[in-house]
């Protein structure tokens, strides 16, 4: 009986493991079924999940679109940055006779030491981190340049290596600086959810043109054994990088630095709260320079205002405006300059009274004599009798105040032209209660440069693919539209040029005037509102000056503005002024040579150098008549400046840098501040200036070993310039 109780008690538990094993194994097969017929499995991608583990994908990084001015200086630039790294793991050593990681830790550190600036201690202390597969050299070992990159490899030690890296570089450091704007890297998140570093731009045209500029990262898709390593004679897939666009602005740096030069040599003897000055071409509306102080360096990004002053900053103009509310009155046909009127105070319907800047006025005088004077009386009268609140408006929105210009920066704003009572249609017509932008007003310019044309301002003078030299955006002259007739444009440059060529009791910008260059222009100085809305500050104002030269035929368009310069002070801005249209007049061969002594010049297009035999590029460029400067004693040509392709003559210089084993200081005494930075740059020294000008002393001596973590001190001075007219032993006056 027991014996059958414990057979039935067997089949029962045997019964029991074959339903367990036939669950477990129905179990097994649904789940092969359900991999094998599913995408994904718990969330989880199978396809993906079995190619993570069999392939592996490599980024191949695109290249960041360059950005040059005109003449193909680069501004912006991607430059290779390298981190050392040493191979402690003896597993990568597969041929004893090429070892691949560190085996003399000691020579190694002996050698590394004075090539990094690193105690040989502390390389050892890296070198001997227990268990470590690789490892880095601390904040010496990182940023490496490429010439520090070499000279370490040159030393064949086992088991260093270097990873590359790119960061956006800026040769010129603040110059241009917020039209540049900065990029800096990021972490970019994709569509698969993968993270990717990227370079990023965030203000001025690395901002707007940052589709341009980046391009497209490539990959590498292969099979890798459980080590990582490429499975020999599998299919590997290439999908090449797509580099960025090269961007070419129509600054021209030598432009631009002549403005750079004379503005901080102003600001050196006289501050200000700020100032903003743009150059245009005056015949097509390209910007050729582009100023705001205070500035930042974009390597350092040391912003303290992320707006740029020249588009993102609307301010109230002065009495530049009376170029225009003039210019309306004879477009209406009813400007006579031999008409008179009563200066000094105009009382509006309402009982306000608005003066003069100088309140006693100048009598019953023209209105020729009340524009060169910036009688605020005169524009008044003019608008109240000619145009009233609709005319001036049409007017001042025609030219494009009170909108967007368009120009090709991020952030621009529109500024405000709005009057509706009699008071600020008057306080309208002489710049006051409206609001406009330097951008604007240089457009506005071009009407009266183009014979009544109005033009469309920009900066990008093209974009172009790197790797196949396609130009895929032109930049050009646009004619916006016909806003005056070439008689009342010339009626203007006429009152313009009184402005300029006056004296002291005829007008208000008599001390701009230069001998030969006939410079025109209009003065203004604006009141600054204050932030409560109640009225205008008393000791505060904005500087104002719309010129242009010559002014016959206008080439160059000058705007400027300054906020709260000390003490008002004429001297530093007038030689500001005229030192700017001199260089640049003389720069762009405006004036014939009797007037300025201008030689037309053989230009010659730069050849490239790099790798070619230093002698070979000295020989080269001493053929056309052009002095080099070499940097370095090697006798290889490891980079230039400028860059092949641009276009130079005999009064420019070509700098080499060659394959140096000792970088000694050069002789820098003469030499003009871009030669300067062109120099520190390509030799990576540090350097800080006083004064502007031409070098005239340098506090470490030429043919001295340099050291790169010292810093060079350079004294600029600038040569004596000419004198204008004035009136002598007069007391100073303010603008108007």
């Amino acid at each position: 009986m027991k014996k059958k109780q414990k057979e039935q008690k067997n089949v029962k538990f045997s019964l029991i493991y074959a339903l367990v094993a036939l669950f477990v194994f129905g179990a097994i097969i649904y789940r092969i079924v359900l991999i094998s017929t599913s995408e994904t499995v718990d969330g989880i991608n199978i396809q993906q999940f079995a190619n993570n583990r069999i392939t592996r994908k490599e980024v191949l990084p695109s290249k960041r679109g360059t950005i040059y001015d005109v003449k193909g200086n680069a501004l912006a630039q991607n430059v290779s940055s390298y981190t050392l790294i040493a191979y402690l793991s003896s597993s990568r050593t597969t041929n004893p006779d090429k070892p691949q990681h560190v085996v003399d830790k000691e020579l190694t550190a002996e050698k590394l030491s004075p090539v990094l600036g690193l105690d040989k201690e502390m390389i050892l202390h890296y070198l001997s981190r227990e268990g470590a597969y690789q490892v880095e050299f601390g904040p010496k070992g990182r940023g490496l340049s490429e010439l520090k990159k070499d000279e370490i490899v040159r030393l064949e030690l086992p088991g260093i290596d270097f990873i590359e890296t790119q960061q956006r570089y800026y040769p010129y450091g603040d110059f241009l600086a917020y039209t540049i704007g900065y990029a800096k890297k990021k972490e970019i998140k994709k569509e698969d959810g993968t993270t990717t570093e990227e370079i990023v731009g965030e203000m001025g045209i690395e901002s707007y043109h940052n589709k341009d500029l980046t391009g497209e990262n490539g990959y590498t898709l292969y099979q890798k054994d459980r080590k990582g390593y490429k499975i020999a004679g599998t299919k590997e897939v290439v999908v090449e990088a797509i580099d960025g666009k090269d961007i070419y602005l129509t600054i021209d740096s030598t432009i631009q630095l002549f403005v750079e030069q004379a503005a901080n040599d102003m600001l050196s003897k006289n501050k200000a709260e700020w100032v903003n000055i743009m150059l245009a071409d005056a015949k097509t509306g390209a910007i050729l320079a582009s100023y705001t102080n205070p500035s930042f360096d974009p390597n350092k990004r040391d912003v303290k205002s992320y707006l740029d002053n020249n588009v993102s900053v609307a301010f109230e103009p002065g009495s530049t405006m009376k170029i225009y509310s003039y210019l309306a009155v004879m477009e209406a046909g009813k400007y006579n300059g031999k008409d008179k009127y009563k200066s000094g105070v105009l009382t509006a319907k309402d009982g306000t009274k608005i003066g003069d800047w100088k309140r006693e006025g100048w009598g019953t005088i023209t209105y020729d004599q009340g524009f060169a004077l910036s009688s605020n009386t005169a524009a008044m009268d003019l608008t109240r009798k000619y145009l009233g609140a609709e005319g001036l408006k049409a007017f001042y929105n025609k030219l494009g105040f009170g909108e967007k210009t368009g120009i090709e920066l991020p952030n621009e704003t529109s500024g405000k032209i709005a009057f509706k009572y009699e008071t600020e249609i008057l306080n309208a017509s002489f710049g006051q209660g409206i609001l406009t932008t330097s951008i604007q007003n240089v457009k506005a310019l071009t009407a009266i440069s183009n014979d009544g044309v109005l033009l469309q301002p920009y900066i990008i003078d093209k974009i172009v693919d790197p790797d196949t030299g396609e130009v895929v955006y032109q930049g050009g002259k646009k004619e916006l539209d016909r806003v005056a007739s070439k008689e009342n444009v010339q009626k203007i440059r006429s009152l313009m040029r009184s402005v300029i060529n006056g004296t002291y009791e005829t007008s208000t910008g008599y001390y701009y005037y230069m001998k030969g260059y006939d410079f025109i222009g209009k003065t203004g100085t604006a009141q600054v509102a204050r932030t409560d809305g109640k009225g205008y500050y008393k000791d505060q104002t904005i500087l104002g000056l719309a010129g242009m030269f010559p002014g016959n035929d206008p080439q160059v368009i000058i705007y400027m503005a300054i906020k709260n310069q000390a003490n008002n002070v004429t001297a530093p801005r007038k030689k500001m002024i005229q030192s700017i249209v001199k260089n640049v007049s003389k720069y762009l061969e405006i004036y014939d040579e009797s007037k300025i002594n201008t030689v037309k010049l053989q230009e010659v297009i730069t050849p490239s150098f790099t790798n070619k035999d230093l002698e070979y590029a000295k020989s080269r460029m001493s053929s056309y008549g052009i002095n080099t400067i070499v940097l370095g004693n090697g006798e290889k040509v490891v980079d230039q400046y400028p860059k092949a392709g641009i276009k130079i003559n005999k009064i420019d210089r070509v700098i080499l840098l060659t394959n140096y084993d000792t970088l000694t200081m050069p002789n820098l005494v003469g030499l003009s501040m871009k030669d300067v930075k062109a120099i520190m740059s390509l030799m990576n020294i540090k350097y800080e200036t006083v004064g502007s000008g031409f070098v005239t002393s340098q506090d470490i001596k030429k043919e001295t070993v340099l050291n790169k973590d010292e810093i060079v001190h350079l004294r600029f001075t600038t040569a004596p310039k000419e004198q204008p007219k004035e009136e002598p032993n007069k007391e100073e006056k303010k603008w108007s």
